[in-house]
């Protein structure tokens, strides 16, 4: 059984003879407790290249202390979430509980020992003046063993440092104590954490299927195949990042691991002139396959959320029928089923592969003889593909008949969510690609909208069928659909409006 709260940590570098000073009378302390002494011993666990500590990820088994058990960091924006697991016996694994959440960062290597730590803490208790705890201040003292290489030689290192954990204290408390801190000799710690203090020679270097290699440049500014595979390598990351979010069922998970899908795959179609479009072909096909089968989750849930926004603002004697709690239950039905759907395909070795497919395509980039080239040309050229696939996609949808104008819409949609993201990756390099991306999403949001009443209308024909079969009055679902036919017909005059003004930035950009 596992369970988590959100880390807000400060860490400070300090002398041998640093002493914490009073905190007494800092803003909402009421109370300061006398310090309470403990003694840690923690083993971290990571893959021979260290996996989890590149993407900001701890795992740990600590004895001693309240907290004594199995321990797991996540990256959560400038905090940390923290999953618990009980001790249980003693083992070199750590719980399956606490291993799925980085399963897809793992990708099936073996988590073992890596480095052991041994702390002598001190802890002061903040508190409010009923009692609460504010904040933790906890002073340590560290010796870390580091096994280095096939002999076994043992590396130790030992240093002192404070850290501030907020409890239900705010940030302004957090930052009157770090004052406090470093009025007394202390300095801001540049180490994210204990274990990556005692790593950081090993992170430094270069880590199997993950480190940085492109074409570098004597000549200013980078190279295409340097450029794009930062580029590459901030999208996997992101990637990994929203994979994890997804294994621990955080808001918006699933969306974001089909946008980092979706711009991986954009990306290598746009570059295919500085990869070699074979070896990245299978690449893009996983991708699509990920991402398709993702898309069904969302946007089921995304329609009952608007649904049920929609309801909310009908007039009373317009809503017949239990039709509030219909949506409400088919809307908790529908996400749970939809996530367990996604957590399942993560789940699946072939999605396990695509990762280890995509880490491999970072360690050896199969460049052609463009990578060497110089930058901007590559982009440009890469803008232009793109805008001119767009600029064909408007002129099919403009001469498509009612009957394929949907179709037609839902292709200038996919083409715009490709031109403002090779856009994107250009920003920065090129001056005109910032109007561009901004045009493209305008494209893409409104087209969205259309596409959105497809799926929204298509379920109020459904709630609608299961309302009658029940004895409900079926009014509202129909009325429900005219009102998506409504909105969409007005998305898609929006967007031909939106249509003449974009084409002056379409032309410019090719």
């Amino acid at each position: 059984m596992t369970s988590g709260h959100l880390e807000v940590e400060t860490k400070y570098d300090v002398e041998e003879n640093f002493a914490v000073p009073d905190m007494s009378g800092l803003a909402g302390v009421a109370t300061v407790d006398e310090p309470v002494e403990h003694q840690l011993e923690a083993v971290y666990l990571d893959t021979e290249d260290l996996r989890l500590l590149r993407a900001r990820v701890t795992l740990r088994r600590r004895t001693g202390g309240p907290d004594a058990g199995w321990h797991l960091k996540l990256p959560a924006g400038t905090a940390r979430r923290e999953l618990h697991a009980p001790l249980g016996e003693a083992t070199k694994d750590a719980p399956q509980a606490l291993q799925e959440p980085v399963a897809g960062i793992l990708r099936g290597a073996r988590a073992r020992p890596v480095t052991t730590l041994r702390t002598h803490r001190l802890v002061t208790a903040l508190r409010a003046a009923d009692g609460e705890l504010l904040a933790e201040i906890a002073d340590d003292t560290v010796t870390a063993t580091l096994l280095a290489g096939p002999d076994g030689a043992a590396e130790v290192y030992a240093w002192r440092e404070v850290e501030v954990e907020l409890g239900c204290g705010d940030e302004a408390l957090g930052a009157a104590v770090g004052e406090r801190l470093i009025s007394a000799g202390a300095r801001p710690s540049s180490s994210a954490s204990k274990v990556g203090r005692v790593l950081a020679g090993r992170l430094a270097g270069q880590p199997s299927g993950s480190h940085a290699r492109g074409p570098k440049r004597k000549k200013k500014g980078p190279a295409a195949g340097e450029f794009l595979h930062a580029a590459l390598s901030e999208q996997v990351a992101a990637l990994q990042a929203a994979d994890v979010q997804l294994r621990t069922e955080q808001p918006d998970a699933l969306h974001q691991v089909r946008v980092a899908a979706r711009r991986l795959r954009s990306t290598l179609a746009a570059f295919r002139d500085v990869l070699d479009r074979e070896a990245t072909a299978p690449l893009r096909e996983e991708l699509s396959w990920l991402g398709g089968q993702l898309a069904s989750a969302r946007d089921e849930e995304v329609a009952l959320e608007h649904l049920r926004a929609v309801v909310a603002d009908e007039p009373v004697e317009l809503v017949l029928g239990p039709v509030a709690a219909r949506l409400q239950q088919t809307a908790l039905r529908e996400i749970r089923a939809g996530l367990d759907r996604a957590l399942l395909t993560v789940s699946e070795p072939r999605y396990l592969r695509l990762l280890d497919d995509l880490h491999a395509l970072l360690a050896d980039p199969p460049f052609t003889a463009r990578a060497e080239g110089a930058l901007k040309p590559v982009l440009r050229a890469t803008t232009r593909r793109s805008v001119r696939r767009l600029r064909r996609r408007l002129a099919a949808a403009r001469r498509a008949p009612e009957p394929a104008r949907a179709e037609a819409l839902h292709e200038v949609r996919k083409a715009a969510k490709r031109a403002r993201y090779a856009a994107e990756v250009g920003r920065g390099e090129l001056a005109h690609v910032t109007a561009l991306a901004r045009s493209a999403k305008r494209v893409q949001t409104v087209l969205g909208e259309v596409q959105d009443t497809v799926v929204t209308r298509e379920q109020c024909r459904r709630l609608g069928i299961a309302a009658a079969a029940a004895g409900e009055n079926s009014f509202t679902y129909g009325r429900l659909n005219g009102l998506e036919q409504a909105r969409a017909e007005r998305a898609e005059a929006k967007f031909w409006a939106l249509e003449r003004e974009v084409r002056p930035v379409l032309k410019a950009a090719e």
